[in-house]
């Protein structure tokens, strides 16, 4: 079986925007986040993103402009990352399982990729990532400074990099 760190995005990878973060240009990878991927890629993790897109459904924007952020993340990462799960949906649109704090995405991810959840890690900045990770026993980074006190991730870092360094010296 195969160890992952799973990884939100907006907050996490990249500087969040309450409007939503869809265009390249707008797109502002967080420092020392290439640095990361690259450190987990090396010790063999696999790298999936698993994203809530809601902007989407909600007509905002398209999911060819959210690809091209994702494309344009691959290419600053040197195309570590394995895979992206993105769940288009908002819940004044329409239900979706694969919405985080759903477990879909994960157990998508988990079935393509034979991950072991015990060896594994998320790393989101919010409850709402770290309550699927947390129901299916995977342990939780917090990023951030807005920790949740009802939701409490299984550590609490500043960044993606210091989040990578926690999860290396776990090995």
């Amino acid at each position: 079986m195969s160890r992952c760190v799973f990884l939100d995005r907006d907050g996490v990878i990249n500087k969040d925007n309450p409007n939503y973060t869809y265009n390249v240009e707008n797109f502002e990878i967080l420092p020392g986040v290439v640095e990361a991927i690259s450190l987990l890629k090396e010790a063999g993790f696999w790298l999936v993103v698993v994203t809530n897109q809601s902007g989407i459904a909600q007509k905002i924007y398209t999911e060819s402009q959210m690809q091209a952020c994702h494309d344009s993340l691959q290419l600053a990462c040197a195309h570590r990352i394995d895979h992206f799960y993105f769940c288009p949906h908002h819940p004044s649109v329409t239900a979706s399982l694969a919405r985080k704090p759903g477990t879909l995405m994960f157990e998508k991810a988990i079935a393509k990729f034979n991950i072991d959840v015990k060896t594994s890690w998320m790393v989101g900045d919010r409850g709402r990532d770290i309550i699927p990770a947390r129901e299916l026993g995977i342990a939780t980074i917090q990023i951030g400074h807005e920790i949740e006190h009802i939701n409490k991730a299984d550590f609490a870092v500043n960044d993606l990099l210091q989040a990578a360094k926690l999860i290396l010296s776990k090995k």
